[in-house]
């Protein structure tokens, strides 16, 4: 099977990297990620990685399997998406700051004859943030392109997050571990 990730994120294509699988990348533009309002914490990704890949289901090869994900930050039964701008960004740092979250990421394996999907969840625990600590991550980072204004793998991340429980490339975007195992046991795809 040929592996197509479909995704923009860099930091997901990196991830996969580390597999040591070769894949390509293919994105589609304009692909709705919205979802019903009834779906609360993981359910939400896992519909979105899941309609990613109805959106490509037809183009797909038979020999190929196709990679959708999507991440969000999920905080007191409410979802923090990528920030509108630095104001937003510095608010949903202050709403994280001392507080536990959880981060979901769905994803779905496609080929032309079934589909897998599954689920990973990180409980991430953030120290009490300063302002200064906020706005000195926001205008050096700009983590506008991030589900929660974060990225884990940044200063931010170093300075700020106490523990996390579960996957930590979960926190990034890919739990490549679970992927790999999925990958492995419903595929037959490993490492050569």
């Amino acid at each position: 099977m040929r592996l197509i990730l479909a995704s923009n994120s860099p930091r997901r294509r990196e991830l996969l990297s580390g597999l040591g699988l070769d894949f390509e990348v293919r994105v589609l533009p304009g692909i709705d990620e919205s979802y019903p309002s009834n779906l609360q914490g993981g359910d939400i990704p896992l519909y979105i990685s899941r309609e990613k890949a109805a959106a490509y289901r037809d183009s797909l090869a038979a020999d190929e399997l196709l990679i959708t994900a999507d991440t969000i930050v999920w905080l007191d039964g409410q979802v923090l998406e990528k920030p509108k701008g630095e104001a937003d960004a510095c608010r949903m740092l202050r709403d994280l700051s001392g507080k536990t979250h959880q981060v979901f990421t769905g994803v779905s394996l496609t080929t032309t004859e079934k589909q897998v999907s599954f689920c990973a969840c990180s409980d991430v625990t953030f120290s009490e943030l300063s302002e200064q600590e906020i706005l000195h991550y926001v205008r050096h980072y700009r983590p506008f392109d991030k589900a929660g204004a974060y990225g884990i793998q940044e200063w931010i991340g170093y300075v700020g997050v106490e523990r996390i429980e579960g996957s930590f490339f979960n926190v990034v975007g890919l739990p490549v571990q679970q992927l790999y195992r999925n990958l492995k046991q419903h595929f037959n795809i490993v490492v050569k």
